[in-house]
């Protein structure tokens, strides 16, 4: 008898192949599968992951007087939204090719003069469940809308001046 020519670590990879090799061959054959059928195991193997964004954008209720604000929160800052103070600590978004979804770390904190300031909230919150994981207080309610990156404002670039990014 021969011996296999392929080294042990082809056989091991082909054994944790998600679809057995001669499956494939002989759907191939059938022609009931097309050759994307060879490259399918390879893309189930890596999901595509998380994006990480520096800005959260949020959506805050004041139920009182019945406002609702969208609020920007730079990863790492403090933004205020009425007696809440909001860092967030990471945003995190799907590639479009995937499901979407976003999701940010937030500690939401409730400050008022004179007090020390109370912990109302330290976790992670979900845009497409919003009730999963959410903030329990009387007055405000706070949720995610999505992740972004800043860009270059107007504010940034003088009149006159073309930003180097815009520059032909």
């Amino acid at each position: 008898m021969k011996s296999s020519s392929s080294p042990p670590a082809d056989r091991t990879r082909v054994a944790s192949s998600p679809i057995p090799r001669n499956l494939v061959a002989a759907l191939l054959l059938a022609g009931l599968v097309g050759p994307a059928a060879l490259v399918w195991p390879v893309a189930l193997a890596r999901p595509a992951l998380a994006a990480p964004f520096e800005i959260v954008v949020l959506q805050g209720m004041d139920k009182v007087t019945a406002r609702v604000s969208t609020i920007e929160a730079p990863v790492g800052e403090v933004v205020t939204f009425g007696a809440l103070e909001i860092i967030a600590r990471t945003c995190d978004k799907r590639p479009p090719e995937e499901t979407p979804e976003s999701a940010a770390f937030l500690d939401i904190w409730e400050v008022h003069r004179g007090e020390a300031a109370v912990s109302l909230f330290r976790g992670w919150m979900f845009r497409s469940s919003p009730a999963l994981s959410a903030m329990e207080h009387p007055v405000y309610d706070v949720w995610v809308l999505d992740c972004k990156n800043s860009s270059p404002s107007a504010s940034e670039t003088s009149v006159g001046e073309t930003s180097p990014k815009t520059a032909p």
